[in-house]
């Protein structure tokens, strides 16, 4: 069975279920989290690998777990959309990868008679790549084993693959390695993918005599090669794919790698970016030609940066879109929000959920925005709060000024009209509305209706007190 190929670019492979392990406490780490929840670019590692595993379009996946199982499986249930769950396998006892696998087989094949090809992954390896884990799966399907190898300048304490006259011959733990063999730089990545009959047949014979007094998955090699089926090796093009995690310096380099490729590719698709060093990518950004992003941005979620626009240093941007030749300055923060086309806003300014601000807008610093709608090129320069309102085009909001939206109990919208000004420290009292063309008074409370053209006043009677003395100031 071959696997095809969609004009998407996703992978569709017949007969594979993809088994995932992730039972391990992680020691190292020192850590109260199960290893695979700590997050690579603000996912979880457990939920890159699934990601991953589902470009394959697999029967099934399966994750393997143990240490904090329910920690791990409900976290996972409530990140994945309902479609792409996979289904959860305790392994009372952590035995090794021989014993999880055989774990997970048994689930799958309790009934059922083995077929097609399964593929082992890890929960602790987040970066593997879909074209990677591809060419394992196609290998089991045509009847071998295809097995995920790297070479490594330095393999320090991984497995070394034996290889005569070119042809894989089994993998030794580097415990149980000569010296010879311990000068391998060919290392075995765990990943793998088997015929499923085969597989069932193998781990069933996998005996834990080695050091460890473990079961290894790695045993599978050498039964397959007796066994006169094919070990196909699958070269990683980039060793960094097959680099798994084992401490939180080793999450933090694979952090920067991540971080280097996405950044990477941003820069491909037209953006300028400041220092690639200092921007971190936590979802799905798209660019367009010419924007630009300066230091210590971030981007989470689903972003879009259209053309010629501007993110300041300093900034944070989630789940919005940027519009075309729009500027975000310094030190501002927008979520939930789309900016239309020559949108400003910042610095220190907060665009928050439910906000959409047409062309032109100016939004300045310290000015905060909540399910606010401003028409084409109003602005609110400084230090105001817009919630839950409705704002007509060519607007001008004054510093201090607040849409008095919550009552205690429920959230009201204030709706103004076009060409309305609202003097400094206006505060509007929801529900309420200001037509076109009307004027708000500085320091006025507005509470009712103000219809269009009127100028409204909601303030105390001033009063100058004749020939008033300061108090003497008091000694201490």
């Amino acid at each position: 069975m071959v696997a095809t190929s969609h004009a998407s670019g996703e992978i569709n492979h017949n007969s594979i279920q993809v088994v995932v392990l992730a039972a391990g406490k992680g020691t190292r780490m020192r850590s109260s989290i199960p290893k695979v929840m700590h997050k690579l670019a603000g996912v979880p590692m457990l939920h890159h690998v699934l990601a991953t595993a589902a470009t394959l379009n697999p029967t099934q996946s399966v994750v393997v777990v143990g240490h904090q199982a329910d920690v791990v499986q409900s976290e996972t249930q409530q990140a994945l959309p309902e479609g792409n769950q996979p289904t959860w396998v305790l392994q009372q006892e952590q035995l090794g990868t021989g014993h999880a696998v055989k774990t997970a087989t048994d689930a799958l094949f309790e009934s059922n008679t083995p077929e097609g090809a399964v593929l082992v992954l890890y929960g602790d390896v987040p970066l593997i790549s879909p074209e990677t884990i591809a060419a394992a799966a196609d290998a089991a399907l045509n009847g071998k084993v295809g097995l995920v190898t790297a070479h490594f300048d330095d393999p320090a304490q991984l497995g070394r693959i034996v290889r005569e006259d070119g042809v894989i011959k089994r993998i030794v733990e580097y415990k149980d390695a000569s010296t010879a063999e311990k000068e391998i730089c060919e290392i075995n990545s765990g990943i793998l993918a088997v015929p499923s009959a085969q597989l069932v047949e193998w781990l069933a014979a996998v005996k834990p005599n080695n050091a460890q007094g473990e079961y290894y998955l790695t045993d599978v090699i050498e039964m397959a090669v007796n066994a006169g089926v094919e070990v196909q090796g699958i070269l990683a093009q980039n060793p960094d794919e097959v680099a798994g995690v084992n401490d939180r310096v080793q999450l933090s380099e694979l952090e920067r790698i991540y971080q280097h490729r996405k950044v990477e590719l941003l820069m491909l698709q037209g953006a300028t970016v400041a220092d690639p060093a200092r921007v971190d990518v936590r979802g799905n950004v798209t660019v367009g030609e010419d924007c630009f992003i300066d230091v210590n941005v971030v981007l989470e979620g689903d972003v879009v940066i259209e053309a010629g626009a501007s993110i300041g240093p300093g900034s944070v941007v989630i789940d919005s879109t940027i519009g075309a030749n729009s500027t975000v300055q310094a030190n501002t923060v927008v979520e939930g929000a789309t900016l239309k086309a020559g949108v400003s806003v910042g610095p220190f300014a907060r665009i928050r959920p439910g906000s959409l601000l047409e062309d032109g807008v100016k939004i300045g610093n310290f000015v905060e925005t909540k399910k606010a709608h401003l028409g084409k090129n109003s602005k609110a320069s400084h230090l105001a709060y817009l919630g839950d309102a409705s704002i007509g085009e060519e607007c001008n909001i004054g510093a201090g000024a607040v849409t008095c939206n919550y009552d205690g109990i429920n959230k009201h919208r204030t709706t103004i009209g076009d060409n309305v000004f609202v003097g400094t420290n206006a505060t509007m009292v929801a529900p309420i509305e200001i037509e076109s063309n009307a004027f708000v008074a500085a320091g006025s409370s507005v509470t009712v209706k103000v219809e269009e053209g009127d100028l409204a006043v909601g303030r105390a009677k001033q009063r100058n007190i004749k020939g008033w003395k300061r108090p003497d100031q008091r000694s201490s």
